[in-house]
């Protein structure tokens, strides 16, 4: 079968596609190419290829024609088309076999269609030929422009780069055939962003041509352009922004905007009060504008601290300042940045300064000592009013108030207004060596302003006091002690204070050392020996001696005590030894304690006896005044659980007869005792308050039920108690009815109960015992 395509015109020309013929060959048949070549294949079909312009406007257009070698005209064959895209896109004329696009063609989105094409015998309705397939292939035109991938486009670049910087790469794409001539050749241009930025034509790649500062400019909007067909004409373009952000570096360094900052401070404000803030600018932006602040000539009375969050210089007080001593300040500051690159150096060469004046104020302050403590010294036993030293302070304002002097808490002390210590008792060294004192001084104009100084007060030693024994001394000799036995070394203590080391000298008294049977020997090392001076002594004539001892020190002038010595007669074992008699000693001391103490536990053990015996007594008394306490009175407690009635209580009793007039008591006489007490008890039910007074106690108590919101409810049984004013019982006293009760029967007691059985026993027995 014979396929010939005419094609339309492609960009003006005329083309007229030769005519191919599919025939079944066997795969021996050597059959001859179209241009002329031999080859050979197997027995099939052979597939023929046509090329169809893509995005023709009009439709129903023809694009070839399929004949069969075996069709002599006379319309007997029949032609179809099967396979995708027949009969939608493309149709056959069944007659002459031409064929139509009924639809316009893109390349784009499907470059080839593979068609079967089919003869049939119209008379027979049989196929004249085998089914032919062949290839049906769309051809590029240049219609579609570049396309950029990766929009919006975005790149940062630090400011101040130099030349040639690479600050991003765009590509575009076009969609139509690259193998096709120049249709998807795409060439790069700049259309805005000159002076500052260029593009390479081929990669897309945009470099910086320039520096740029961010403080003038921070941002760029740059215009990219891509032309197909390497820009000739006829081409087609695309473009796309770019925003390119120049990022900061520290470029600039910190100014002051002032150059003469004045701030005020108090001199009575404390050290680290903050007097004012100082303010640095700077061009750049996050690390690169942080800055430090600092006082060019190191001062010692200001400092500069900078805020981190705020970038300012805050100036504060290193130390308090004096209005009276210097009331002005002036001094110069720096500011730097914090982080400076090494290749940036050149910009922060010389740092930016400005002078600050601190104004100081005055205010009303206390007095001023002239030292911060004072110490005075004074001989003890100085007699009263006798000069301590004196204290001076002064108000440090410009007024110079009069200050007054005061002391607190001192019974040895005083002073006046003038600032003179003055001493208003004894002083004694071995009682109070130091004084510690607390001066006030008090401005006379203003009593607020006050201030305080210490003073220690030194009592010096004079030699008032005489030497004395360090210890008790217990001396024992025996009786055949010989003549020069050492039988006791003494020592001496001085209670006071020496400038040299103290020195004691030890002597007899002078009826000792004539008379004495013994004598003392001074060692010049504050210590002596005694020693006998005889030889042999009686313990039944002489059991004790007692020796005076006269003890000096050397002081200015110098004092001697006489300090007595207790010397014992012992009656020493065969060794000489004393030690015998110091134990008897000790435990007759020891008995003596052991008597003592006792005698206190025997005298304390005879008064809590003693104590204890009144209290049973008093209890046993008050058992025999009331003994029916414990008998009787606990049968007179009962315990009722019978619930209210409700309603059914308020008609138990007559209101009327609680309302009745009280029955005034008299004197009526004397009945049967049964027959009186049943009397008394029928009468007590009848006896009530008066009218009056019952009528407002009840209405009082029903007005506190009604308001009260806590009240109990209305069905529930409240009693209140009332006393009246008289009683129809009478008077109980036994007084004046012994003559009248002489001849009565108390028999009927019996009949009450166990309650009167006492009762009964005590007047039934008196009656018979007076019988």
């Amino acid at each position: 079968m014979n396929c010939c395509f005419l094609l339309p015109f492609i960009s003006g020309i005329p083309l007229i596609w030769p005519c191919f013929t599919a025939t079944e060959i066997s795969t021996t048949e050597e059959v001859e190419h179209p241009v002329g070549s031999h080859f050979r294949v197997k027995r099939g079909w052979m597939w023929n290829q046509f090329f169809v312009p893509e995005e023709r406007n009009e439709t129903n257009y023809h694009i070839g024609q399929l004949r069969s070698d075996l069709d002599n005209g006379n319309n007997s064959f029949q032609y179809k088309l099967l396979g995708a895209g027949a009969g939608s896109i493309f149709v056959i004329d069944e007659r002459t076999g031409d064929m139509y696009a009924v639809q316009k063609l893109d390349r784009e989105e499907r470059s080839l269609y593979t068609l079967r094409a089919q003869v049939i015998d119209s008379t027979t309705g049989r196929a004249v030929e085998p089914e032919s397939e062949f290839v049906v292939r769309v051809s590029d035109i240049n219609d579609n422009e570049p396309k950029f991938l990766d929009e919006p486009y975005e790149a940062i670049v630090p400011e101040m780069s130099p030349e040639g910087t690479l600050v991003i790469q765009v590509t575009a794409n076009d969609a139509d055939d690259p193998s096709s001539g120049n249709n998807a050749r795409l060439l790069y241009s700049l259309l805005q962003g000159q002076p500052y930025f260029s593009i390479e034509p081929t990669t897309g790649v945009i470099r910086i041509s320039t520096k740029m500062d961010r403080e003038l400019q921070d941002e760029y909007w740059v215009i990219i352009q891509a032309k197909d067909m390497i820009g000739l004409p006829g081409a087609l373009s695309g473009t796309t922004s770019v925003l390119i952000k120049l990022s900061d570096v520290n470029d600039n360094k910190p100014i002051f905007k002032d150059r003469l900052y004045r701030f005020t401070v108090s001199e009575s404000a404390p050290a680290g009060t903050s007097i004012g803030k100082i303010m640095a600018y700077d061009n750049d932006i996050g690390e690169n504008a942080e800055m430090d602040y600092s006082i060019e000539d190191a001062s010692q009375t200001f400092d500069i601290i900078t805020n981190n969050k705020t970038q300012e210089g805050i100036v504060i007080l290193k130390k308090r300042v004096d209005f009276e001593h210097q009331n002005q300040y002036r001094f110069r500051a720096n500011v730097k940045n914090r982080h400076v690159d090494e290749k940036l150096m050149e910009y922060h060469v010389e740092a930016s300064t400005t002078f600050i004046r601190v104004q100081v104020e005055d205010e009303d302050e206390p007095p001023v000592f002239l030292v911060p403590y004072y110490l005075f010294e004074i001989f003890e036993e100085s007699p009263h009013g006798s000069f301590v030293g004196m204290v001076s302070a002064m108000d440090p304002d410009q007024r110079k108030s009069p200050v007054r002097y005061s002391m607190t808490r001192s019974k040895v002390f005083s002073i006046d207004d003038n600032g003179t210590i003055v001493t208003t008792n004894p002083l004694d060294r071995e009682i109070s060596a130091w004084y510690n004192l607390s001066i006030t001084a008090t401005e006379k104009y203003n009593v607020q302003q006050t201030s305080a100084v210490p003073v220690y007060v030194q009592v010096l030693n004079i030699n008032d006091h005489a030497p004395e024994f360090s210890e008790y001394y217990d001396t024992y000799v025996c009786e055949n002690a010989g003549s020069g036995q050492v039988i006791q070394t003494i020592s001496a203590v001085d209670r006071d204070e020496s400038i040299e080391d103290h020195h004691f000298y030890f002597n007899l008294s002078g009826e000792d050392t004539k008379n004495s049977s013994f004598i003392i020997i001074d060692n010049e090392d504050n210590t002596a020996v005694i020693l006998t001076n005889r030889t042999g002594f009686s313990l039944q004539e002489e059991p004790v001696f007692y020796i005076s001892v006269l003890i000096a020190d050397n002081g200015i002038p110098s004092l001697t005590s006489t300090n007595t010595l207790t010397i014992h007669i012992c009656d020493c074992d065969d060794h000489g030894s004393t030690q015998t008699c110091r134990n008897k000693d000790l435990m007759l001391a020891m008995g003596f304690r052991t008597e003592v103490i006792l005698a206190i536990l025997i005298s304390v053990m005879i008064i809590f006896g003693f104590i204890f015996l009144i209290l049973g007594l008093k209890q046993r008394r008050k058992q025999t005044l009331f003994p029916e306490k414990g008998e009787d009175f606990r049968e007179n407690i009962f315990r009722y659980d019978d619930e209210g009635g409700g309603e059914e209580d308020t008609e138990a009793f007559d209101i009327a007869e609680l309302r009745s007039s009280t029955v005034m008591r008299e004197r009526k006489p004397r009945r049967t005792a049964t027959a009186e007490i049943r009397s008394l008890y029928r009468q007590s039910l009848q006896v009530g308050p008066d009218s009056a007074i019952f009528r407002k106690f009840i209405l009082e108590k029903l007005e506190e039920a009604n308001t009260d919101p806590c009240a109990p409810p209305f069905d529930s049984l409240q009693t209140y108690a009332f006393e009246g004013t008289g009683s129809l019982a009478g008077s109980l006293s036994s007084l004046g009815s012994a003559a009248s009760d002489q001849d009565e029967n108390y028999d009927y007691l019996n009949e009450l109960g166990p309650r009167f059985k006492r009762l009964a026993c005590m007047f039934g027995s008196a009656m018979q015992s007076n019988n």
